[in-house]
């Protein structure tokens, strides 16, 4: 038989897009003489259509979204796509999340999902209720195990789940006759997921001794983001097919009828660190604009490297001729950046403007004078002109419709180093889940070939030039000693006590979780980020703002318990 793998990429609840790309793949596969077409996760509906599967009027659309897809079904092809069912009794959830298989033209089975991840960024407990058992079906000469996303990252040991299951979807499905399993999954991606992705699947396969095909969703959906990279292995471990990341993609592999490869198809490739965050954040860029209504978008150049890396994925992902750079000096900015924020733009091919501040700046001091009279200048006027900048570009946003990116990077969000309504008004924080150091290594991965970003703002000092001879780090450790006490907090939860044992500073430690901690309500406040690495602030990392931080950014005095823990 040849089964084939329709990797496409999916939009929250915009039913009638969503179909459009079942019908195009449906088409597609067709033609290339699939016996077997499967399609990711939910993807009728989209991965996730979170509250939306509340809606009464939703769930309706969904049902007629069905009909319209299985009517659509050539003759002799068995497809299995992925849905929603309603749960007819019992207490929880009355829906499952499922994936429906159609044979002749009709729904020969709904399998449900078994396994619910309730961790990092999933809360799928909230909507579906666990299926109950793992039947195989009769698909195209072959018995057909179905599961979903998580019901392939069942197995003991493995660094997510641990002794959170109790049930084993693939080896009761093989137990039960399966001779393939297949597998619609949502999978998001973040640094280093697609070979881990790989390695779960490749554990499937061998312990099951049975061929298993994954077809994985594609493209960002809010801030989260999906690599695709849907892949065939065979029963011995072996990857026989992979599909294109960050791209949809129809991958055929023939098999024979005992499930062995039969004919194997090129393998496209995985990227590194730098390529594939890249190509992560333009895809999540460009999603999340068009998926939005915006066509055009606006970034305030400042001259620095977060701002430059901004610029280059705005201007890969929309066009450059689509992203207007605006450069907004004050009295305390360097020319070098302005003169290299203008550089950038030609070398992008961006449209570009300079609004000076110097004048509003002046007049909001003096506004202000009377009430601030016998009061030193402090933190306050530096960040008024970050202000200023930001009721500009949302001036410019709200007359042009641009879609305003907000420039911070992981670092800064993290402690604070950034201004409420000001350098944070936007509608999405391109980079907020790239730290500091990771900005510097795709600047210069941008770089390998050409000066894209002006070499000058890639190796000078940062700078938020909100007073005189300002450098980073006025306020701030080293960016690489920041960013690896913040992914020891954040990323793998160790306590002060064990960071510094890590061999840091107590009180740059202290000082740098505390302000990670004070900081929460900015980040509250904040657009939503793209999701790159595997803690991101939004939906994965809920901490209260207003909760007693002291156990959490005080070390432990010696021979006390480690309540940081």
């Amino acid at each position: 038989i040849r089964l084939a793998l329709a990797q496409i990429n999916t939009s929250q609840g915009d039913l009638e897009r969503n179909l459009e790309r079942h019908l195009r793949a449906l088409s597609e596969a067709h033609s290339r003489g699939a016996d077997l077409l499967v399609f990711p996760e939910l993807s009728l509906c989209g991965y996730c259509p979170r509250d939306l599967l509340l809606l009464s009027a939703f769930r309706e659309g969904v049902r007629s979204a069905e009909t319209r897809l299985i009517a659509a079904i050539p003759s002799g092809m068995s497809v299995v796509f992925g849905s929603i069912s309603p749960r007819e009794a019992g207490h929880g959830p009355d829906l499952y999340n499922v994936g429906v298989v159609v044979k002749e033209g009709e729904v020969v089975a709904r399998i449900a999902k078994r396994l619910m991840p309730t961790y990092d960024v999933f809360d799928e407990t909230r909507y579906f209720a666990n299926g109950a058992d793992s039947c195989p079906v009769d698909l195209a000469d072959l018995t057909v195990g179905v599961t979903i996303c998580e019901d392939f990252w069942s197995e003991e040991g493995n660094e997510f789940v641990s002794d959170r299951y109790d049930a084993d979807p693939p080896s009761d499905l093989v137990n039960a006759g399966a001779s393939i399993l297949l597998n619609l999954s949502a999978s998001p991606f973040h640094d280093g997921k697609s070979e881990l992705r790989e390695e779960v699947v490749r554990r499937v396969a061998m312990r099951t001794k049975r061929p298993v095909a994954l077809c994985n969703l594609v493209g960002g959906n809010d801030e989260i983001l999906f690599d695709g990279a849907s892949m065939v292995i065979d029963s011995e471990g072996r990857t026989i097919a992979r599909a294109k990341s960050f791209e949809e993609d129809l991958i055929v592999v023939e098999l024979d009828a005992e499930g062995v490869s039969a004919k194997s198809p090129s393998l496209q490739p995985f990227f590194d660190t730098s390529e594939g965050v890249f190509r992560a954040l333009v895809m999540g860029l460009g999603d999340y604009a068009r998926k939005s209504g915006f066509k055009t978008a606006l970034i305030g150049l400042s001259g620095g490297i977060d701002s430059a890396l901004t610029a280059v994925i705005a201007a890969h992902a929309l066009g450059p001729e689509n992203v207007l750079g605006v450069a907004m000096p004050s009295c305390y900015s360097a020319d070098m950046s302005e003169q290299d924020a203008r550089a950038l733009t030609e070398n992008l091919g961006m449209e570009y403007s300079v609004l000076p501040i110097e004048e509003a700046r002046e007049a909001f001091t003096s506004t202000l004078s009377e009430l601030f009279e016998g009061h030193p200048n402090d933190i306050t006027e530096e960040n008024l002109q970050a202000r200023i900048r930001g009721t500009l570009l949302m001036a410019l946003s709200n007359k042009f419709n641009r879609l305003l990116l907000t420039t911070g990077n992981k670092s800064e969000v993290a402690v604070g180093y950034c201004t409420l309504y000001g350098d944070m008004c936007g509608g999405l924080a391109v980079i907020s889940d790239v730290p500091k150091m990771l900005v510097f290594q795709l600047s210069r991965w941008i770089n390998r070939h050409a000066e894209v970003i002006p070499w000058r703002t890639i190796e000078r000092p940062p700078s938020a030039e909100l007073k005189p001879d300002q450098v980073d780090t006025d306020s701030l450790p080293n960016y690489e000693i920041l960013d690896d006490i913040l992914h020891q907090a954040i990323n793998n939860r160790l306590s002060p006590r064990q960071i510094i044992e890590l061999g840091y500073d107590e009180k740059v430690v202290t000082d740098v979780l505390r302000r990670l901690w004070l900081n929460e309500y900015k980040r509250k406040q904040m657009p939503p980020g793209l999701r790159v690495t595997s803690k991101a602030f939004g939906v994965g990392r809920r901490m209260p703002i207003t909760g007693h931080t002291s156990v959490v950014v005080r070390p432990p005095q010696e021979g006390s318990p480690d309540h940081g823990e």
